[in-house]
C-alpha cells in the first residue's frame, strides 16, 4: 500500500506530466485554462477502462496507463484531430502498492512524450472496488474539417489501417485459453497488441482530399462498420478474404476458422475504418502503416460479409456490448 497522500501522488507522479502546458499550472489549481488556436476547433472525447472489463487485473500498471491514453488518442485520430491535452481520473484500489503507482506514472510519461500531449488535470481517488481509469482527451482540428462517421457516399471504398483481430486474439492469448496455433513469439505479439493500442494519428492528414468518413474500430469491425452504415444511410459489402491479418492471426484462423468470429467481432483493434473517395490515389501505406481496401459502400443498409468460400458469412455476435 502506498504511503503517499493524494496530493503527494499528484505532485510526485503526475505534475511532471503537465510541464509543457502553462495553462495546467502544475496541477496546483482547480482547473486548467485551454486556449484554442485561431482557425481551429476543439475535439473532445472520453473513455473509461475498468479492471476485469477492459484490462486484466494482473496487467502491468504501466501498460494500463498507456492503453487508457491511447484508446482516447484513437478517437482523436478518427476525427482527424491533433492531440492537445488530456484529463485523467484514477480510482486506485486502497491496497495498491506504491511501486504500481510509479509504474503507472512512468508508462503514462512515456506516451505523454511520444505523442506530445500534456496532462491538464483530473482526479485521484482510492476505491474499495476494482481499479478504473478515465481519460478525457482534447485535440484540435481545422475549423469545419472534423471527420464524421456518417459522411460516406455510395461507391466509396471501405479502407482499414493495419491488421484486424490482433487485439481480440491477444486477449485470448493473455488469458491462456487454448485454440491459438501460433508459436510463443506470435502469442507475445498478440498480447502486446491487446495491451498497447497504436493510435493512427498521422493517417487522416495523409489522406486529406480523399477521406470522407472515419471511426476507430474498438468494439469489432462488423459492429463498427454497421454504425457507419446506419449513420450514412448506406450498405457495406466486404469480403472476409480481404481483411488484413497479421502473421499470428492468419496462422490461427487457418488452423481454426471459428476464430474469425473473434477477429471480426472481438474488438480492441483501435485501427481506423474509413470511407475513401474511389477517385483518390490511395497509397498502400502511411508512415509504415498498411492501408487495405476491404469492400465498398453501396445503396442499401447494413453490413454484409462475403465468406472465404463465397456466400454470406454472419458472426454469432457483431461486436462487444456493455449492456
Amino acid at each position: 500500500m502506498t504511503a503517499r497522500s493524494e496530493f503527494q501522488i499528484i505532485a510526485d507522479l503526475f505534475a511532471p506530466l503537465a510541464r509543457s502546458c502553462p495553462g495546467a499550472y502544475g496541477l496546483l489549481d482547480d482547473a486548467a485554462v485551454v486556449a484554442v488556436p485561431a482557425g481551429r476547433e476543439l475535439v473532445v472525447t472520453a473513455d473509461a477502462l475498468v479492471s476485469g472489463v477492459h484490462f486484466l487485473p494482473d496487467d502491468p500498471y504501466g501498460c494500463i496507463a498507456r492503453k487508457v491514453l491511447r484508446v482516447n488518442l484513437s478517437d482523436l485520430a478518427a476525427m482527424g484531430a491533433d492531440p492537445y491535452g488530456f484529463l485523467l481520473t484514477c480510482a486506485f484500489p486502497v491496497d495498491t502498492p506504491d511501486s504500481w503507482l510509479v509504474d503507472f506514472a512512468r508508462g503514462l510519461a512515456d506516451d505523454v512524450a511520444l505523442f506530445g500531449i500534456p496532462l491538464l488535470g483530473g482526479d485521484t481517488v482510492a476505491t474499495p472496488g476494482p481499479a478504473s481509469f478515465t481519460v478525457t482527451a482534447m485535440g484540435t482540428v481545422a475549423s469545419g474539417k472534423a471527420l464524421r462517421r456518417g459522411s460516406a457516399m455510395p461507391g466509396d471504398l471501405i479502407v482499414v489501417t493495419g491488421t484486424i483481430g490482433d487485439g481480440a486474439l491477444g486477449l485470448i492469448a493473455a488469458q491462456g485459453e487454448v485454440g491459438l496455433c501460433c508459436d510463443q513469439v506470435g502469442k507475445e505479439f498478440l498480447v502486446d497488441r491487446y495491451c498497447i493500442p497504436r493510435p493512427r494519428l498521422s493517417v487522416p492528414a495523409a489522406l486529406s482530399g480523399g477521406i470522407r468518413a472515419a471511426m476507430d474500430i474498438s468494439d469489432g469491425l462488423v459492429q463498427d462498420l454497421g454504425h457507419m452504415c446506419q449513420l450514412s444511410g448506406l450498405r457495406a459489402d466486404i469480403t472476409l478474404a480481404d481483411i488484413p491479418l497479421s502473421g499470428p492471426v492468419h496462422c490461427c484462423v487457418t488452423s481454426n476458422s471459428s476464430l474469425y468470429e473473434a477477429v471480426m467481432a472481438g474488438g480492441d483493434d483501435y485501427e481506423l475504418l474509413m470511407a475513401i473517395d474511389p477517385a483518390f490515389d490511395l497509397p498502400s501505406e502511411v508512415d509504415g502503416v498498411p492501408l487495405s481496401v476491404i469492400g465498398r459502400f453501396t445503396e442499401g443498409n447494413g453490413c454484409h460479409v462475403m465468406g472465404i468460400s463465397g456466400g454470406t458469412w454472419q458472426p454469432k455476435k457483431t461486436g462487444f456490448k456493455h449492456f
